[in-house]
């Protein structure tokens, strides 16, 4: 049964509507479903460590993650994962 409270929102993006999503180090840390999809229909949260090599990919969906001028050396980077 669909979520009341979103099933007719037009400002939420549909979940694995699309398999490659491409996001900004703003979107991080990065999870699958993001904020902004539907939830109801969806799969459980998963994090995704996309902030390594750039890119990823979720286990449940398989949608595809890049992110957008990925650089390793970026310190925004290493804000959003400092207990590594």
């Amino acid at each position: 049964m669909p979520d009341p409270q979103t099933h007719d929102r037009k400002d939420l993006i549909q979940p694995n509507a699309e398999h490659r999503y491409e996001v900004t180090v703003d979107d991080l840390p990065l999870s699958c479903p993001m904020p902004g999809m539907y939830l109801w229909n969806s799969h459980p949260k998963v994090y995704i460590p996309i902030h390594k090599t750039g890119e990823g990919k979720c286990p449940y969906c398989g949608a595809e993650y890049t992110l957008r001028d990925f650089d390793p050396k970026d310190p925004a980077l290493a804000e959003h994962h400092r207990r590594e």
